[in-house]
């Protein structure tokens, strides 16, 4: 991955990033790291996302973006344990959590493996900076999981292309610059066969966007209608037709945020992405405090069974990193830790939920931080879905790790117009 002929040592690179962390970071109001997943309005929001553009420029002013990012495009081009090594000494300090996902991985780590020169040098930049949040346009409301299945369309128009359709579940789409976009090109063909993706601008002409208001009151998820939209040639990534290839690359990296992905700056024992409602072991112990439960039986057994579940996922996304990068395993094995942090993160959740007892059901005006926890037990499950969803990842693992018998298709070398499809939501 590193694009010089010598590199700084590890031990070397990690003494410099704690002195200027020490010098120039400001550390976290919670110890941990700086991430707060309590719900906020909108003002409240654009304030954070326009904080971790600060934080994100302070790392790349400080020479610490990007850290496994080829110079040529503004990075360090160090390795990944350099990657580690910063993410362990960052611990306890602020950092630009919101522009890590999706905008370093998957979306950029897509952009460095498919784009061309002149897009990486482009895009990568101001990603690395702080100045571009990017989003995914992949599930859509007719697809579920099945994202080879896109029937958003783009048809080519001289030098530029026309999409139509609708992309949802997009985190941020409100506030966010530029969307990763799967799209249908070719519906004479197999469906794997006849999609390709595209970099579009999000606040553009022809750009609708809608928020889906959550059980929680949260409004964090959109959902876009694209009428119209042209997006020129130059912003396509890989070759026409073969937007599988790069979605298999895709899913690859979003399947990462759980931990073990290079590109990604976050504090060592926090997964890359809030998958763990519930905050963890070290959330739990004020929890206990305040209700007076520190010297319970029960609940000391509660809180060693989360930090037992964070030693694992810590130890588990370690190894299975390292796999991947030495060829040990197959990059599919990235599943093995998405499931656990997806299903970890239902159990803290649940841990957290019971510790917080009948307050975190009904509680008054000034019991709102242990009443949240009511809110996220009644929310642990999307905590299987971020990500790719645990169901997914179990396929992945069960036929592309284990060799076990792939599920039959009747589709597979059907043109994908002639595949039978429910209509869409509200037609006649």
């Amino acid at each position: 991955m590193s694009d010089t002929a010598e590199l700084e040592s590890v031990d070397a690179f990690a003494a410099r990033a704690r002195s200027w962390l020490a010098g120039n970071m400001p550390r976290a109001a919670d110890g941990l790291g700086g991430y707060n997943p309590v719900q906020r309005n909108d003002e409240a929001e654009l304030a954070h996302i326009a904080r971790c553009r600060e934080l994100q420029r302070m790392l790349f002013d400080g020479g610490f973006a990007g850290i496994c990012v080829p110079t040529a495009y503004g990075g360090l081009g160090l390795t990944a344990a350099h990657q580690s090594a910063f993410n362990r000494e960052i611990r306890g300090y602020e950092y630009p959590a919101d522009t890590q996902i999706p905008t370093f991985t998957p979306c950029m780590a897509v952009i460095l493996e498919f784009g061309t020169e002149e897009q990486k040098r482009r895009h990568v930049p101001p990603i690395l900076k702080g100045d571009a949040f990017w989003m995914q346009f992949l599930s859509e409301p007719s697809g579920g999981s099945d994202v080879a299945g896109a029937q958003t369309t783009a048809v080519k128009d001289g030098d530029e292309w026309v999409l139509n359709g609708s992309k949802i579940w997009t985190t941020g789409a409100w506030w966010a610059d530029w969307g990763l976009c799967l799209v249908r090109t070719n519906w004479d063909v197999p469906k794997h066969r006849g999609l390709t993706v595209f970099m579009v601008e999000i606040h553009q002409p022809g750009i609708e966007i809608h928020r889906i208001e959550m059980l929680n009151g949260s409004r964090e998820f959109c959902q876009e209608f694209l009428t119209d939209v042209r997006v020129p040639d130059s912003q396509r990534i890989g070759e026409e037709g073969q937007g599988w290839t790069v979605g298999t690359r895709w899913l690859y990296h979003e399947r990462t945020i759980s931990g073990g992905s290079p590109y990604v700056t976050s504090p060592a024992g926090r997964p890359a992405v809030a998958l763990d409602p519930g905050g963890g072991s070290a959330a739990l112990i004020p929890l206990a405090r305040a209700r007076g439960l520190l010297h319970d039986a029960h609940a000391r057994e509660l809180i060693g069974e989360s930090h037992a579940l964070g030693l694992v996922g810590n130890a588990l996304t370690d190894h299975i990193a390292e796999e991947i990068r030495s060829g040990a395993a197959s990059e599919q094995a990235a599943a093995i830790t998405r499931l656990w942090f997806g299903v970890s993160a239902v159990r803290n959740s649940t841990i957290s939920f019971e510790l917080a007892g009948p307050t975190a059901v009904a509680w008054s005006q000034d019991e709102r931080e242990i009443g949240r926890k009511g809110i996220r037990f009644l929310m642990r499950q999307t905590s299987c879905l971020a990500g790719g969803t645990t169901e997914m990842s179990r396929n992945a693992i069960s036929e592309r790790v284990l060799g076990m018998p792939r599920e039959r298709t009747v589709d597979k070398d059907t043109p994908f117009r002639d595949i039978p499809r429910s209509r869409p939501a509200g037609s006649s």
